[in-house]
């Protein structure tokens, strides 16, 4: 385990208590219930967010409630050397760093006839290059970890595609690609790497679909409901946790069914 000896005060009963978490779109969404529970369960968070810093400091000190240190940083992870820049940051303040989630993303949705390359790259940039520069900058401090763990957030969409989703569904089945290969190059490390393919959850960019797309997810979707935020966050710990320390490489689907 790494951290700060200030931080020292977390108790030894919550499985990821003492552990230093680092959660890319951290703030928001399934970023922001990924980074309370892994706090909820011991972890101190380092969170790296894009857009609001009001939004961001919320989430920290709804972080330091239950117990644990969070510290937000602005970073554009398309950016190598901010990249660079606030992982050096994260490990000045924490000391180390035992769990990395790569989950921030966004989408420029069009028809493939209609996408521009524009777009097919800001979305590439973030959604991909963004967990391969934050794995970069992070995994020697994660190998020096008696329980390094990576976790990306990948989509469905990533599996079995998209219409109007061309540049989010080969960014996120990059990410898969990326999850297995980061597995095999660290694995005698005894670091793990798994991936979350989440299908509807039902988040603020979910909220603002054409409901003709929300009563889709409700007759696609066999258990008839969107997903929760905490549900993927409740299997994101238990990757990070030593429960899953025999798991890696994987792609496990939360979706309620769809795509089986």
């Amino acid at each position: 385990m790494t951290g700060n000896k200030t931080f020292n005060h977390i108790t030894n009963e919550r499985p990821l208590s003492g552990r230093t978490a680092v959660i890319t779109g951290g703030a928001r969404g399934i970023g922001k219930a990924i980074s309370m529970e892994m706090a909820r369960q011991g972890a101190n968070i380092a969170l790296i967010y894009s857009g609001s810093v009001e939004a961001a400091l919320a989430t920290c000190e709804e972080i330091r409630s239950v117990g644990v240190e969070a510290f937000a940083y602005k970073c554009d992870v398309s950016n190598d050397n901010q990249v660079k820049e606030t992982c050096q940051s994260i490990l000045d303040t924490f000391g180390g760093v035992d769990i990395l989630v790569n989950n921030a993303g966004i989408t420029k949705d069009n028809l493939i006839l209609r996408m521009s390359s524009l777009e097919f790259d800001q979305v590439v940039d973030v959604n991909l290059k963004g967990a391969f520069h934050m794995i970069q900058a992070l995994s020697k401090p994660i190998m020096k970890s008696k329980a390094g763990r990576i976790i990306n957030i990948t989509s469905v969409a990533g599996i079995t595609g998209n219409p109007g989703q061309a540049n989010y569904a080969a960014a996120k089945a990059g990410m898969i690609g990326l999850t297995k290969t980061v597995a095999k190059e660290l694995a005698s490390r005894k670091v793990t790497c798994n991936a979350i393919a989440p299908g509807f959850i039902k988040t603020d960019m979910t909220e603002n679909l054409p409901q003709s797309v929300k009563d889709y997810a409700n007759t696609a979707v066999p258990l008839k409901r969107m997903g929760t935020p905490e549900e993927v966050a409740n299997l994101a710990v238990f990757l990070a946790s030593d429960q899953a320390s025999f798991i890696t490489g994987e792609v496990i689907r939360i979706d309620g069914g769809m795509c089986m």
